[in-house]
């Protein structure tokens, strides 16, 4: 089989099982025709597939030696290797090509002093991470659900993971877009649902074996064996993600739900309105969740407060 046949087949895989968007999809393909252009130059001959599985750790130590030369940012280096990285999973998984050497390559560091809040771009590239373990694909579905709840409803980790069978089986029933959770202080809020987290349940659902044997009243998110999923499980996750893409150690569950206070804000949502969503009992404590600039601040004050009109 062909290397470009291979590609192909792997960008059908990571757009059908994957369920990767357009923009994701175009800069995996771009990452490794990359990479597969420097080792044509590199060998001196396009490689074939048994080339690539007998590439050795000094070979992908080049490619990325090449790339910082170019001056590419550390974060894009990352998120190179990343994709070269899935390939190379694809590759093994199918018995097209074996590449031990891989492993052994680390991700690119980054610097540690980044803001809490991810960008939008990084939290589009951290929920569609694919998983580069062997393992059941309704385990990723269930990943995918549990941190899209996080991201676009703004759940904390364990609000999330104690949703039970009864309540997603309901919510997806009725067409409803809105659940009820019980948060903190058991103060019970009504959170909004993007089509994407209600899609990614429905997909959970209908893949996890354990689900239909279960009680109503059983929690949802199960983990390999069927028990409760544990919080642990979540957090182990989210570090492999941030490892793969090359995001700061301060990228965690928690800041998920950071991030989506962060970007409501920043895109002109009301402060009230998102303290309503993330069940806080203070304003302030939304303030703390909230790192948008002072420019954007000062510029909204000018433009809504009556008197700063005056003698304009």
């Amino acid at each position: 089989m062909s290397v470009a046949a291979t590609l192909q087949d792997w960008r059908d895989w990571l757009q059908s099982e994957r369920r990767f968007s357009t923009h994701t999809l175009t800069a995996y393909e771009h990452d490794v025709a990359t990479f597969l252009g420097f080792m044509t130059s590199y060998l001196g001959e396009a490689p074939t597939l048994e080339a690539l599985g007998g590439l050795k750790p000094a070979e992908f130590r080049a490619w990325l030696t090449e790339l910082n030369n170019r001056g590419l940012a550390r974060t894009s280096t990352a998120r190179a290797f990343s994709s070269v990285r899935s390939f190379f999973a694809y590759l093994d998984k199918n018995g097209l090509a074996h590449n031990a050497s891989i492993a052994s390559v680390k991700t690119p560091k980054l610097p540690r002093s980044v803001p809490k809040a991810l960008s939008e771009r990084d939290m589009a590239d951290l929920l569609e991470a694919e998983s580069d373990r062997d393992r059941a694909p309704w385990l990723d579905l269930r990943d995918t659900a549990v941190l899209i709840l996080l991201y676009g409803a703004g759940l904390r980790i364990g609000e999330a993971l104690t949703l039970t069978k009864a309540q997603v089986d309901d919510l997806l029933a009725s067409g409803n877009d809105t659940l009820a959770i019980t948060g903190k202080g058991n103060k019970t809020r009504l959170v909004l649902l993007l089509p994407q987290a209600l899609q990614a349940l429905r997909a959970y659902r209908e893949a996890c074996p354990w689900l239909a044997a279960a009680r109503p009243a059983d929690r949802v998110f199960v983990g390999a064996r069927g028990g409760a999923l544990d919080p642990a499980i979540v957090q182990k996750r989210v570090r492999e993600i941030r490892r793969s893409l090359g995001l700061a150690e301060s990228v965690t569950p928690h800041a998920l739900r950071h991030s989506f206070a962060t970007h409501l804000l920043g895109a002109g949502g009301d402060l009230r309105t998102i303290q309503e969503l993330l069940g806080h009992a203070s304003l302030s404590t939304t303030q703390r969740y909230t790192d948008v600039d002072a420019a954007r601040l000062a510029d909204v004050y000018r433009k809504a407060h009556p008197r700063a009109k005056i003698g304009n």
